[in-house]
């Protein structure tokens, strides 16, 4: 029987889903409401697959997957989520992601891309599978920014921090609150993994975003 642990923030699309789960003969040995819990959870059952959501308060779901590999790098992870832009869709394969299915997959969809990331295969949904297509078709005029698990507004103001500005500096250039910049900066360490400002313009100078 395949086990599996639920990540999302939403309870009652967990609980839906457990159910859904268990009708396909899955069960479901943990539940999280977040990345972080999620991957305590993952490390402690060592279950066949992780279903992963992306946006979820705390640790998002790309980091949570990152996180999840670098401890065990033979964890299988399913992202199933309501994103669909090619940002997170690029973001959770470079994490490690084995498929990517949006929430409106049926349960058959779902049963089918379970058995295929237990087994260890790559899977994803109809419409991620287009915009793959799409981006590799577009060549290599297609440019990936660096950390894509960081939204633009992230982003910009990573390159700030890299470039040695302290945030009512930051504020200032970009006319934000300081407010909007510190926590701008607390999402970056998160989704980023690192523990103070040094961390993070190392890590951003090595990415190119300087």
């Amino acid at each position: 029987m395949t086990t599996a642990v639920l990540v999302d923030d939403h309870p009652v699309f967990r609980m839906g889903l457990a159910v859904l789960l268990e009708e396909l003969d899955v069960t479901v040995v943990a539940q999280a409401p977040d990345g972080e819990v999620g991957v305590e959870a993952a490390l402690r059952h060592r279950p066949d697959v992780v279903l992963m959501d992306i946006q979820m308060p705390g640790m998002d779901g790309v980091t949570a997957t990152r996180r999840i590999l670098d401890a065990w790098a033979d964890a299988r992870v399913l992202m199933l989520t309501m994103v669909a832009d090619d940002e997170a869709v690029f973001a959770a394969i470079q994490a490690g992601a084995l498929g990517y299915l949006l929430k409106g997959a049926g349960s058959t969809e779902i049963g089918r891309a379970l058995a295929a990331v237990a087994a260890g295969e790559a899977v994803y949904g109809a419409h991620v599978a287009r915009r793959l297509k799409a981006f590799f078709n577009a060549g290599s005029g297609v440019v990936a920014k660096p950390f894509p698990q960081l939204s633009d507004g992230e982003r910009e103001v990573l390159r700030l921090v890299a470039g040695g500005l302290g945030n009512q500096a930051i504020a200032q250039r970009l006319h934000l609150s300081e407010k909007t910049v510190r926590n701008r900066v607390s999402s970056i360490f998160t989704k980023l993994d690192v523990a103070n400002r040094a961390e993070a313009i190392v890590k951003a100078r090595q990415g190119g975003l300087a």
